[in-house]
């Protein structure tokens, strides 16, 4: 069994007030990219036109996940998975947007006019299409930091309308106190970020105010596309620890940001786990795969049993893990205290 960091009730409560980090298969729920921008958004599903599952037939779900990197994927695996669990028969339209807005919009406009029974919008920016264009079959939404500021929802315990989902909102207080934990004495801290995305911004106004509490300063590197991740990086040569989000466009490239601290010895941390894998030092985080699986729950509690996604609470995590990556710690300089090598679980550290 995995040992869990449980968080306290307030960072629990507050982490639902936050938004969070596709393809074309058939109902094994892999992902891959789609062939192009326009096939993306002008494929129909696989029976589409059929009536809403009944007496045994499949259900059609539309999944539209923003762009393909190892904690979305988790997600969208983990919610096909608690279908095959449940033993429940559905066919999945898988998209992917390649990390581009305008693309989410259109696949979401496609499955709008396609009679599903339910679409999934994995990551906020696709969650915010789908929520625009679909207003009359149950939304779920997955890894969005704060659905409300993302006005996906009414409020958390309230959603209205027809979407509701899961936040992937982090503890940012808590992986800011993880830094100075492994970096005694760092001072200041660098973000990089897409300002286009709501779930980053959020996520930059809560390190601010996280790092007033901690004594720390924090220096903002912007990037509006994955092209920019390098050259954004490149500016926080001079901080004394650099915090990765859970942002779209910078986990897609989050090599690129490990190229900057392992060259200029300035550590890395990430916000989920799967950055650590890749090669970030640390970090606690939720596990994707579980949210997804936990979407998917609720996605099989409105389509079997009728539950309405107006009154259907979004939902988090409360338990977080502690992931340790000491070969990356090595490459960039730093010592992984034993209290922490002693606190996780060793399938969450990686060599």
């Amino acid at each position: 069994m995995r040992n869990t960091l449980k968080v306290a009730a307030s960072i629990a409560t507050a982490a639902l007030l936050l938004t969070a980090c596709g393809s074309d298969t058939g109902s094994s729920g892999s992902t891959a990219d789609a062939d192009a921008t326009t096939q993306a958004g002008a494929e129909e599903t696989d029976d589409a036109d059929d009536a809403p599952a009944a007496g045994g037939d499949a259900y059609s779900i539309g999944v539209v996940q923003l762009v393909a990197h190892p904690s979305l994927d988790a997600t969208n695996e983990g919610f096909v998975q608690a279908f095959e669990d449940a033993g429940i028969a559905a066919d999945f339209d898988q998209k992917n947007a390649n990390g581009d807005q305008t693309v989410a919009s259109t696949i979401a406009g496609t499955f709008a006019s396609q009679g599903l029974d339910l679409v999934l919008a994995i990551a906020t920016p696709a969650a915010q299409a789908a929520a625009q264009a679909i207003t009359d079959i149950p939304v779920l939404f997955t890894a969005v930091t704060d659905p409300v500021d993302a006005e996906l929802v009414a409020s958390a315990d309230a959603p209205g309308a027809n979407i509701t989902g899961t936040t992937d909102a982090n503890p940012v207080k808590e992986q800011l106190q993880l830094i100075l934990d492994i970096v005694p004495g760092a001072a200041t801290i660098g973000i990089p970020y897409s300002p286009g995305e709501a779930n980053s911004l959020v996520q930059v106004q809560w390190a601010k105010d996280a790092a007033a509490e901690l004594g720390l300063d924090i220096k903002e590197a912007p990037a509006t596309t994955s092209a920019d991740v390098l050259q954004a990086a490149e500016t926080l040569k001079d901080v004394d620890a650099i915090y990765v989000p859970t942002d779209n466009v910078v986990v897609s490239s989050l090599e690129s940001v490990l190229q900057v601290g392992e060259t200029n010895q300035v550590p890395v941390f990430g916000a989920e786990g799967d950055s650590v894998a890749r090669g970030a030092i640390a970090t606690y985080g939720l596990s994707y795969y579980a949210l997804g699986y936990q979407t998917g729950e609720m996605a099989i509690d409105i389509l079997v049993n009728g539950a309405d996604p107006a009154t259907m609470s979004v939902q988090t995590q409360n338990d977080l893990l502690l992931y340790l990556n000491l070969g990356a710690a090595e490459r960039m300089g730093v010592e992984i205290p034993q209290e922490l090598l002693d606190q996780a679980d060793p399938e969450n550290i990686t060599e």
